[in-house]
């Protein structure tokens, strides 16, 4: 179990994470979406594609970009699809 902690409140936390590149990637229906809007921002991986972006927002304050995912990810990185992951800002623990 993985859980990802913002300011010291949990705003995701699964069994089920994979790591590419260094990042966990955790499934979306164990985000905490409520704390998350999406914003205009986008990013590109040469492999895995274009990046969008979550600002998180935990006790009246706002973490621009905190958080991406790739809507369609090219070939080869499937794997990342329907899951979101974390900027440095986010502190993780196993368990």
């Amino acid at each position: 179990m993985v859980k990802a902690l913002l300011n010291g409140v949990i705003i995701a936390e699964s069994s089920d994470t994979i790591i590419v590149e260094n990042n966990y990637y955790f499934p979306t229906k164990d985000v905490k979406l409520d704390y998350m809007s999406q914003n205009d921002y986008h990013t590109t991986c040469h492999w895995k594609g274009q990046a969008s972006y979550y600002d998180i927002q935990i006790n009246g304050k706002k973490y621009k970009n905190t958080a991406w995912y790739y809507p369609e990810p090219k070939k080869g990185a499937e794997m990342v699809k329907g899951r979101i992951a974390f900027w440095k800002e986010v502190k993780f623990e196993e368990s």
